[in-house]
């Protein structure tokens, strides 16, 4: 399955991501945002389960923002 996701608050455009049948997460893109930060969590991100990453980026704020690139890739799993 491929989500397709329009961030809140953050400086990323769209979060793409491709999740497997077993709710395992195959592949992470940030289309914007800051370039090492998001490549590195979607390179984290990969081969977790959607549940754990929901739980574990959930909430997760950048600097006075009241959301982050993190917890609005938890917001698209959501969606899985």
């Amino acid at each position: 399955m491929t989500i397709e996701y329009t961030p809140h608050g953050v400086c990323s455009k769209k979060i793409t991501v491709d999740v497997d049948e077993n709710r395992i997460v195959t592949s992470v893109k940030f289309t914007g945002g800051c370039s090492g930060n998001t490549q590195g969590v979607a390179a984290l991100a990969v081969g977790k389960p959607v549940d754990e990453l929901i739980e574990k980026l959930s909430g997760i704020k950048c600097g006075l923002k009241s959301t982050s690139c993190p917890a609005q890739l938890a917001e698209a799993l959501k969606k899985a």
